[in-house]
């Protein structure tokens, strides 16, 4: 048999062969083949954001509902802005955004995408350490990881959350209690509430993922105490 003869028509390369030989296929221009590999990399790319999306649901920690929600007297402190937040027993030092509602009554939340890694303060409720209830939320994770509350769900009462404030004072708060709520009975009246001491709710998302809606069907709570305070004391 012999070798293929090789001819170019109107600019397009045609090979002429024996019958019942196959063709080469011809080869994809480079821009053509680029775009292709450019392709399957988003196409992966969106594979593995799923993927760690699932991942950090599976593994982040899951509230063992222990402790009590609420506290009892103890001390209290005058108004301070909070400046942040630091919770040694699962390695979070947050500075801390303060937010407010959005236009349509809800609470605002920080930035996903530029501020996954912040805390931030409801600005309508009490600062950290006044008689009443002072709340701080954080994402859980972003399709990227995990995010600034990932390991809330894995505190214990007696760990301790320090918050530092503008006056100089850190207040120490002692963890009383961890639930998980699911958003369709969400008892914002025992999160939100008012209370007579010195309260501090933590709050993320939690639970199963909900891929329809976009969002974690459920909430996890930290509920916790003013247990003492400290003055940041200047050196010349």
């Amino acid at each position: 048999m012999q070798d293929p003869e090789w001819r170019r028509i109107y600019g397009f390369r045609v090979v002429i062969s024996a019958p019942g030989s196959v063709p080469p296929a011809p080869r994809r221009p480079f821009s053509a083949r680029l775009a292709g590999f450019a392709g399957a990399v988003f196409i992966l790319a969106g594979i593995i954001a799923v993927g760690v999306a699932i991942g950090a649901q599976v593994h982040a920690p899951q509230p063992a509902a222990s402790g009590v929600t609420g506290g009892g007297p103890g001390p209290a402190l005058v108004r301070s802005l909070p400046l942040s937040v630091d919770i040694p027993a699962i390695g979070v030092s947050s500075s801390l955004l303060h937010l407010g509602l959005n236009t349509d009554g809800t609470i605002q939340v920080p930035p996903l995408q530029s501020a996954p890694d912040e805390a931030a303060w409801y600005e309508y409720s009490a600062t950290p350490g006044q008689r009443g209830t002072s709340v701080i939320e954080g994402h859980l994770d972003t399709y990227q990881g995990p995010a600034v509350f990932f390991r809330l769900g894995a505190l214990r009462p007696g760990n301790h959350i320090d918050v530092r404030l503008a006056d100089g004072i850190t207040a120490v708060f002692r963890v009383t209690g961890v639930r998980s709520y699911g958003k369709s009975h969400f008892p914002a009246k025992t999160v939100y509430g008012a209370t007579g001491y010195a309260a501090l709710h933590l709050i993320t998302c939690g639970g199963a993922f909900d891929y329809a809606s976009g969002h974690y069907l459920s909430s996890t709570v930290v509920f916790a105490s003013l247990d003492s305070y400290r003055r940041a004391w200047l050196t010349a």
